[in-house]
């Protein structure tokens, strides 16, 4: 036995204290190392509001007032229980508050969501300089500094969820320098009665001593909304003002060291099932408390606490879910302000910081808006100045409300899902209610006389207040879209409590009416009426009906087999799982038309026979994402919706390009992805970073940051894909805490756009499946004890059984040599029985694989292996002529890895594609 080298041992207690800090620092930080910041060197700029009289147009969109200031340059805070607004302004400040069950009446009903109050703060300083403002999304402060005069004024504003409060501090670097006026208001005051459409709205602002009192009453819902606001100053005077009325209160402070401000907002709204199932808008609330106590309980804790305590607790809690998710896309921190970053950006001047800070965005804004104990985010978040909010600040339920959620479980932040789980539990016995109505109407053949038993049922529109039933322009694969974010929510976790009490009764029951909405249409069972979301018909303009178009049958499709799963894990599989199982092998929800795409309708030949072939929605694709059906284990639906992708084309509204990143992602394109991502910053994104329809819609900012981790990160097919869909120009980077279902935590730094480290911290245990280019010649080690772990390898893959609370190290990853795909690939007909396939060699290629597809089956058929030549004669069959083709190319290197392949498609007589 050899002795060993000082320098030997001296390198191992290296490497060893080296695996150790990296691995602090890298995968178990405790705050992210990036200052994610927006800020800007002016405040929100005076852009007068547009007013319209909305309650007489005829779009949803046509909301009121339109005012740009707040919609593109306001910064938002929130706390789940309110959000708010900042403009950051030296002569008048404004802070625009909204609470999301302060509603009225809207186009089409109840449920328009409107702005609660509005805070202004007269400072009168008018001369300033050096002026920044700032939102950092590292502790969710924002901050205003700026000289006047002489004086250095510093703000901050926080919105505090332990507290439910809004904090504002005010300091100067001169003592005695700290003057104004607040005063808030209530805004768009209406008459009762028919003036104001019974949309009346009324109140008083009192002011008294330390405190500002904001009530009124809203007439449509009968609802009862206060606001306080409580000025505590050191140093210098205070007075309360009101009108000869006793009303319009304000506070003056005048000459103060410091002033602290502490704001919340309450209504007499309490979610339960009532809220739905009384049909009354006037009722709904009716017996609730008056927000009075609640509103100054809330008051009187916080104001008893310091500046100091408040931050803290805020920080605390804040940080907890922010910090868990790191990313670097090796960018530097810029130096000019976030809109000039975001003008560049649009201008062609790409900046991988914006697309981090993007990223971290749309999780900070989750945090802000969906927090325990709170109404979930709608349409616009937690945030609307409106009288009349577009499209009412509704819960859209055929993409717009589960886009929200998207990023809740891949980005670390799966507790901020129970707002959804509480409002689906509430709304509940009123969707039993609709789901036995709807199967009445169209199916009453499949009726049970309890209502229970025909499950539950959601429509498109839905609000705080309401629900409705499928039809119109939406199917009931809504339903099935909604019900997947339970899966996902057990999936990611793989709590068995969640599972048994939360995510089984929600897909079961949604299930159960779904099964009852299909009816035998030849071999297969088909949902009647269906809708392909907001789709209509080219020549009558009206919403297109028909029976089993694909979104419906996909989302059937994958709340069934999600069921089966969950039944299987609880031992509960019945005879109505035996049914489900049944129904599963006669849904058919995949087809393929002419185009060589995936049909949105069955009655669809080429694409865009129907319907307007770029619509904003691609609601035929959601088996690919957010469902699973449509995978790399189905290639062929995979390249067909490529196919799909690509005829629909990239640019659409805001959320819209949000879900193509995420499709594009899901097939694994990463530099499509980019381009989309790169199209929703330079043309969906306003310069306070939201989203926009237009107007802003919150969602595209949620499915965007998704869309980012799933091109980074993927676990929907049984394992956990490293780097799916890294874009060439992220060839260097690292994140952390992405989250991959089975409740595993992963970390991955990669250069030259492989990764060399990949740490899982597993959380609940169980077997781990990776997958990257010849990651089975890695090794494993466990970071605890530095043992190595044996695992079952195949081809790219490795397997090892993990204990929960255990870190692993994937490390000595071999570099991803990308083998690049034949091009120019051709087909020259010989005859019309037979072809010829051609195509230009790979580049680092030493053989390839040529596949063939006809018909709607999932898988190709290999019709040539290892060919070392440069073409592939094919006969057709006798009958298959007329028939679309699609064939496939496959380059595969000397170490036998495989390019993403090319495909090629022979059309159906007569047609030129």
């Amino acid at each position: 036995m050899k002795k060993k080298s000082i320098k030997g041992i001296c390198l191992r207690i290296f490497c060893f204290f080296f695996i150790i800090v990296s691995y602090q620092s890298f995968a178990q930080k405790k705050h992210p190392e990036t200052t994610w910041k927006l800020w800007y060197n002016e405040p929100a700029p005076e852009i007068p509001k547009i007013y319209n009289d909305s309650l007489n147009k005829k779009s949803l969109v046509e909301a009121t007032p339109v005012d740009r200031a707040w919609e593109e340059w306001s910064l938002p805070l929130g706390n789940g229980y309110f959000g708010a607004s900042v403009f950051g302004r030296t002569t008048t400040e404004r802070i625009q508050i909204t609470e999301n069950s302060m509603a009225g009446k809207s186009l089409y009903g109840g449920g328009g969501l409107t702005n609660f109050a509005e805070l202004y703060i007269d400072f009168n300083h008018t001369t300033t300089s050096n002026y920044q403002r700032s939102l950092s999304l590292n502790n969710a402060l924002s901050t205003i500094q700026y000289k006047q005069n002489g004086v250095t004024y510093n703000r901050e504003y926080f919105a505090s969820y332990p507290d439910k409060v809004l904090v504002i501090r005010l300091t100067a670097d001169k003592k005695s320098k700290i003057s104004f006026t607040l005063r808030p208001e209530i805004p768009y005051k209406k008459e009762f009665g028919k003036a104001s459409n019974f949309n009346g709205r009324n109140g008083k602002v009192i002011a008294k001593n330390d405190l500002i009192t904001l009530s009124g009453n809203g007439e449509y819902y009968g609802i009862k909304f206060e606001g306080q606001f409580k000025v505590i100053p050191t140093g210098g005077s205070m007075k309360a003002v009101n009108d000869q009325y006793g009303n319009n209160g304000k506070i003056e402070v005048t000459n103060a060291n410091e002033v602290t401000i502490i704001v919340t907002v309450g209504t007499n709204y309490q979610l339960k099932p009532t809220i739905f199932t009384e049909n009354n808008p006037s009722k709904k609330l009716a017996g609730n408390p008056d927000p009075h106590e609640n509103v100054t309980s809330i008051i009187e804790k916080a104001s008893s606490k310091t500046y100091k305590q408040l931050l803290e607790s805020h920080q605390k809690d804040y940080e907890n879910l922010f910090s868990r998710v790191n990313i670097s896309l090796n960018s530097k921190i810029p130096e000019i302000p976030t809109d000039e970053l975001l003008q560049n950006y649009k201008n062609g001047q790409i900046d991988h910081y914006l697309e981090e800070l993007y990223f971290q965005y749309g999780r900070y804004l989750l945090i802000c808006s969906s927090r325990p104990h709170t109404l979930p985010p709608n349409l616009q978040g937690i945030w609307s100045q409106y009288d009349v909010t577009p499209w009412t600040g509704g819960y859209w339920h055929n993409i717009n409300i589960q886009m929200n959620y998207w990023p809740v479980f891949n980005t670390n932040l799966s507790e901020l899902f129970q707002p959804f789980v509480d409002y689906n539990e509430a709304y509940r016995k009123q969707a039993e209610e609709l789901a036995t109505s709807y199967i009445k109407k169209y199916n009453p053949a499949a009726l049970s006389p309890n209502n229970g038993d025909n499950g539950w049922t959601i429509g498109t529109g839905a609000n705080a207040y309401s629900i409705s039933s499928p039809g119109g322009h939406s199917g009931p694969g809504t339903g099935g879209l909604t019900a997947k974010l339970f899966w996902d929510e057990y999936d990611f976790t793989r709590d068995p409590i969640i599972l048994e009490n939360t995510v089984y009764p929600a897909i079961t029951g949604m299930a159960n009416f779904l099964s009852k909405v299909v009816k035998k249409e030849g071999e297969y069972l088909l949902t009647s009426p269906s809708y392909s979301p907001e789709q209509r018909d080219k020549k009558t303009g009206i919403h297109y009906s028909t029976i089993g178009c694909l979104f419906d049958q996909e989302m059937i499709f994958e709340n069934h087999n999600d069921v089966i799963k969950a039944s299987k894990i609880l031992n509960n599989e019945n005879e109505f799982v035996q049914e489900l199982t049944e129904q599963l092998a006669k849904l058919d929800p995949i087809q393929i038309g002419a185009s060589g795409q995936i049909k949105e309708y069955r009655e669809e030949n080429f694409y865009g026979e129907i319907g307007d072939p770029h619509h904003r929605h691609i609601s035929h694709l959601v088996g690919l994402y957010p469902g699973t059906m449509i995978n790399s284990n189905t290639p062929a639906w995979l390249d067909a919706a490529k196919k799909t992708l690509n005829l629909r084309g990239d640019l659409s509204t805001g959320w819209a390009m949000a879900h193509r990143l995420n499709l594009w992602a899901r097939v694994k394109d990463g530099d499509r992805a980019y381009k989309i991502y790169q199209n929703l910053l330079q043309k969906g994104t306003l310069p306070n970073l939201w989203d926009t329809h237009p107007p802003f819609q919150i969602d595209g900012n949620f499915g965007g940051t998704a869309g980012v981790a799933e091109m980074l990160l993927q676990s929907h097919e049984g394992y956990i894909d490293i780097l799916p869909a890294l874009p060439t120009l992220w060839d260097k980077g690292f994140y952390e805490g992405l989250m991959a279902r089975g409740n595993f935590e992963i970390s991955v730094a990669w250069s030259n756009s492989s990764p060399y480290d990949i740490f899982v911290k597993s959380n609940k245990g169980g077997i781990c499946t990776l997958r990257y280019p010849n990651l089975e010649k890695s090794i494993i080690e466990k970071v605890s004890n530095k043992v190595i772990i044996k695992s079952a390898n195949k081809k790219n893959f490795v397997s090892f059984e993990t204990n929960p609370g255990e870190i692993y190290h994937i490390k000595s990853i071999p570099l991803n040599s990308k083998v690049f795909d034949v091009s120019n690939l051709l087909i020259k007909e010989i005859s019309s029985e037979k072809i010829i396939l051609n195509w230009e060699k790979s580049a680092n290629a030493t053989v390839y694989n040529v596949y063939s597809h006809t018909g709607d089956l999932p898988d190709y058929e290999l019709i040539a292996k290892e060919v070392t030549d440069t073409s592939v004669p094919f006969i057709i069959p006798a009958n298959a002529k007329g028939k679309l083709y699609v064939f496939k190319v496959i380059a595969i290197n000397k170490n036998g890895t495989e390019s993403n392949g090319v495909t090629v498609n022979l059309a159906p007589e007569k047609q030129k594609l």
